[in-house]
């Protein structure tokens, strides 16, 4: 049975919403019943300083772990990937160029006047200037296996095993 209802003269069909309403409701069922039974399941207390700090089999690590890049290395990823999809969506408009008349380039116009304005946005608000390198001050004397154990047992409070 086919639920019709009928607005301005013409039938709608209901029925063809239902299943995707359903995975609506079945999805948030989920997300809601996942998120309850890890808050029952999980750790309740915060872990220790000794819990946090890093554990290579016992040996004290000689070199420091490799640098992080900075975010400005990811936003100017980001940006070069958004002018990789503008060249995409240019590629079609040059294909069809002399199909699309004088509404196409109005289009690519504006598509492109969009793209550079925000380009002028971020050079302007120095997004895609790297800055000086900022070098860390050596304020820890070299890793030993003392120093780490005086360190971990230094940052717990009184209350806390280390």
């Amino acid at each position: 049975m086919c639920v019709s209802v009928r607005v301005h003269g013409r039938k709608k069909y209901v029925d063809q919403y239902i299943p995707v309403v359903g995975l609506l409701i079945l999805g948030t069922i989920f997300g809601a019943v996942s998120l309850l039974v890890s808050r029952l399941l999980g750790p309740t207390k915060q872990p220790t300083a000794a819990k946090l700090a890093p554990y290579e089999c016992g040996i004290v690590p000689e070199n420091d772990p490799p640098a992080r890049f900075p975010v400005r290395f990811y936003l100017v990823a980001m940006i070069f990937i958004i002018f990789d999809i503008e060249i995409v969506f240019l590629y079609p408009f040059a294909v069809v160029f002399r199909q699309m008349g004088n509404f196409g380039i109005a289009e690519v116009v504006v598509f492109s006047l969009t793209v550079f304005v925000s380009l002028a946005y971020l050079r302007s608000t120095g997004g895609l200037s790297w800055g000086p390198v900022k070098r860390l001050i050596k304020g820890m004397p070299s890793r030993t296996s003392d120093s780490t154990i005086t360190r971990i047992t230094a940052d717990a409070s009184p209350g806390q095993a280390a």
